[in-house]
């Protein structure tokens, strides 16, 4: 095999095993707060979207020392490690206690910020300035696999159950431990390329120098950190880190803010919770298209990755204002048994899915550009770039999961169309200066 096509399979590998793992924790996620809802103990005082703000709050600090966690250990060990903390969060829920719950929260935000900075470190060197546009697409079509295949499992194990019982749960969250499991030993394939010139300084930063023990580690990981820290300001990584926030805002909302909206509404009928499923696996959809068209399309379309990212605002603007119409203001912090209430039309489960699609493509449209200008600006340096980059995603998710404990839907809605305009602005200004920066390595070459 060519050391191109060694590069390709890691790249797929890599993207076989965060499916395997996301199609677990994701669909922990989405589900979470209404199984929690369900929970019959008195003893158990967990709220789900706590536990999310926790993991993303912890996931964002974390991300200061990730560098040099990748550094010390490499991105392959790293990346097994991690998973297996994240495998002990879902397994947690076969029968949850509100201290284990909240401190699996901690250790799973410690795990997300080592596991998506070693990923990062991965996708960049197993990629060229030629093919890291392609790269993230492949990584982040395979990846959104994850929104079909656990979704679906969902709906068909809770079709037509009004109330979560124990043993509903409990044979959910065993079989969603073992497929995270399956995912955790994947990372184990992932080969570390032949090394080329241009990426001896990212050898040596990933921590796996050929033929040597990797000398000094405590200096490597002192020099990561203040790498990371000196990358946070600068002007690249200043303008990126609204567009990066706003990813952060909307990850909330469609993860685990709006199946719960769904699954709230009465008016869907007593398949509502069941519904959470199906909706995911129609945000599943619209990431795996948008993944695999848009991670190329700035290469086809000529202009860069402007029109991906201004598609995919205006794509998630239909999506917000459909929302406001069709789900009740109160569906987010509704009890258990759901609201009666309505909004400015009849609810509609088709538009409420057509919703959930367009929620996903618009989300595959920013995240497939931010990943692949983050790599284009700084492959030299890439496991500090992606540790701010997932410290500035998750610490807006964090808030995000914060405040969708007491606001009102329209609330939510409107924080996120403001997000994603100023987000959208800095991104075209970001994507100038990385357009002037490829012009002058072509004219030097």
């Amino acid at each position: 095999m060519t050391p191109e096509g060694k590069k390709l399979l890691n790249i797929v590998v890599l993207g076989f095993a965060f499916m395997f793992l996301f199609t677990a924790f994701t669909t922990c996620g989405n589900i979470e707060q209404t199984v929690l809802k369900s929970f019959n103990s008195t003893e158990f005082h967990g709220s789900g979207y706590t536990s999310m703000a926790i993991i993303y709050g912890v996931f964002s600090a974390s991300n200061l020392i990730a560098p040099s966690v990748v550094t010390v250990i490499g991105p392959q060990l790293s990346m097994f490690t991690s998973g297996l903390l994240y495998s002990g969060y879902i397994a947690m829920f076969i029968y949850p206690y509100t201290w284990s719950f909240y401190t699996m929260s901690v250790l799973v935000g410690i795990a997300a910020a080592v596991l998506w900075t070693a990923q990062g470190n991965v996708l960049a060197i197993n990629s060229t300035d030629n093919t890291i546009g392609r790269n993230s697409g492949i990584f982040w079509a395979l990846l959104q696999l994850n929104l079909l295949f656990g979704n679906l499992y969902i709906y068909l194990a809770w079709h037509g159950h009004v109330h979560i019982t124990d043993k509903d749960r409990q044979t959910v969250f065993i079989s969603l431990t073992v497929v995270s499991v399956i995912g955790c030993f994947l990372f184990l394939l992932i080969r570390k390329p032949e090394a080329e010139p241009t990426q001896a300084e990212e050898s040596t930063e990933s921590g796996h120098t050929a033929g040597s023990p990797n000398p000094g580690v405590g200096s490597q990981a002192l020099d990561a950190f203040v790498k990371a820290c000196k990358m946070f300001v600068t002007k690249e990584m200043l303008l990126l880190s609204l567009s990066i926030g706003y990813t952060g805002l909307e990850l909330t909302f469609y993860s685990g803010v709006y199946g719960t909206c769904i699954g709230a509404m009465t008016r869907f009928g007593t398949d509502a919770k069941s519904l959470i499923g199906i909706s995911g696996i129609c945000i599943g959809i619209g990431e795996i298209l948008g993944g695999g068209v848009f991670g190329m399309m700035n290469k086809c379309t000529g202009f860069g990755r402007n029109p991906v990212v201004l598609l995919g605002l205006i794509i998630h603007y239909v999506a917000f204002y459909l929302i406001f119409l069709n789900i009740a203001s109160d569906a987010p912090i509704a009890p258990e048994e759901g609201t009666d209430l309505q909004a400015y039309i009849s609810p509609s489960l088709g538009v409420a899915l057509l919703c959930s699609f367009l929620l996903g493509l618009g989300d595959s449209c920013f995240n497939t550009q931010l990943l692949s200008i983050v790599g284009f600006m700084f492959r030299d340096n890439s496991a500090p770039a992606f540790a701010n980059f997932f410290f500035i995603q998750s610490i807006m998710a964090a808030i995000a999961f914060f405040y969708s404990n007491y606001l009102l839907l329209h609330w939510q809605l409107l924080i996120l169309v403001v997000a994603g305009f100023l987000g959208t602005i800095t991104f075209f200004m970001a994507e100038k200066m990385a357009e002037t920066r490829r012009q002058s390595d072509y004219d030097s070459i």
